[in-house]
């Protein structure tokens, strides 16, 4: 680029910026863009000074004691590192959809882009032998809590007859799937009670809002519910959005292998074996309308729960082998369901399958 166009380039500190001590270095991060650098304390006061768009030379004369050639590297180094904005770079596809989260940043928005992507372990089976090793020495903790001098009320043992106990205690996490499809009445009663709307109430002076089996913060409900059909009788491969209001099955486009879907699942290779999978994403700018406060990012997630406890039971009640999980890869599920992973994005996974003919060892409870 020639010096002349050089001169007219400004920087200006980017909008998603952490800093914090990490083994006594002082850390950058960008969390938007998930991209960041260790650096001296001076890299602060130039962040500081490029709260507005600042030219290479105004950064030098700021900074005094430093040759213009030495800035304009720092400058580019920042730059690269997504510290710093440069008004000659094209702006990321989903800067201007950051922006929308600025009343829940930077508490949600770090959450929200640092836990994306992990790297699961790809030997499942060796992390099982490697948990088995520790416990040998260092116990699984106990799902148990209690208080030895407290006083005590005993609690009578009534019998839990019927139907919905019963469901309840068989709700487990399925690992094991039988051969036989899913039939699509079967999806479509699973998908109508947990994500359909079953009614709509006025709220005075707001409209309409939407009355659904599981609880949402406001009645906004943000969460939306994608099919991954890999074995539905009826229903053509592929994923689909379902429609909660309409109750319809909208085709997005046709599904992937087994290998790439098992990859994207955190290599839990049990799972490709399902019927289906729910991809269940949320619609964050509902939930933010009404709430301002990044307090509120929790509250979706509890709602994610919400739903895949009402599928799990469901599916139960329906007699099917249900699953849920966090392992999966972020950006490939929103690249397949056409999602910009900031105004809507990927937060469970769930699924199910037929019963298999043997229940020896077919579930167990997740790990």
């Amino acid at each position: 680029m020639p010096a002349a166009n050089r001169g007219k380039i400004k920087y200006r500190r980017s909008a998603t910026l952490l800093s914090y001590w990490q083994n006594n270095e002082l850390a950058f991060e960008n969390y938007a863009r998930r991209s960041g650098i260790v650096a001296e304390p001076l890299v602060s006061t130039i962040l500081h000074y490029c709260s507005k768009w600042r030219t290479a030379a105004q950064i030098s004369a700021f900074l005094g004691r430093y040759s213009e050639s030495s800035v304009q590297q720092s400058l580019n180094q920042l730059c690269k590192n997504g510290l710093l904005d440069s008004s000659a770079a094209k702006p990321a596809p989903q800067a201007r959809t950051v922006e929308t989260w600025q009343s829940w940043n930077p508490a949600a928005g770090y959450f929200h882009f640092a836990t994306k992507d992990f790297d699961f372990a790809p030997d499942q089976l060796g992390v099982l032998k490697a948990l088995q090793r520790r416990a040998r020495h260092d116990p699984m903790p106990l799902p148990v809590k209690s208080y030895p001098k407290a006083r005590k009320t005993a609690l009578t043992h009534t019998p839990a007859a019927g139907e919905f106990p019963r469901i309840l205690k068989n709700r487990r996490t399925w690992r094991i799937y039988g051969k036989e499809p899913v039939l699509l009445e079967t999806l479509a009663q699973t998908l109508r009670l947990t994500f359909g709307i079953q009614g709509w109430v006025d709220v005075p002076g707001l409209g309409r809002a939407a009355m659904k089996t599981s609880p949402s913060c406001g009645c906004l409900h943000p969460i939306e519910a994608y099919v991954l059909a890999l074995r539905v009788k009826g229903l053509h491969k592929g994923f689909y959005h379902y429609n909660a209001q309409r109750h319809e099955l909208e085709w997005l486009r046709e599904g992937v292998t087994r290998k790439v879907l098992e990859k994207n699942i955190g290599h839990q290779w049990w799972f490709t074996e399902s019927a289906f999978l729910i991809a269940m994403t949320a619609v964050f700018g509902r939930t933010r309308w009404k709430y301002k406060f990044p307090r509120v990012y929790r509250g979706i997630l509890l709602e994610a729960g919400h739903l895949c406890q009402t599928f799990c039971l469901t599916a139960t009640w329906k007699g099917l082998a249900p699953f849920s999980t966090i392992a999966y890869q972020d950006t490939q599920w929103e690249k397949w369901l056409g999602l910009d992973g900031v105004s809507e994005s990927v937060l469970y996974l769930a699924g199910a399958g037929t019963r298999p003919s043997s229940l020896k060892g077919a579930h167990m409870a997740a790990l």
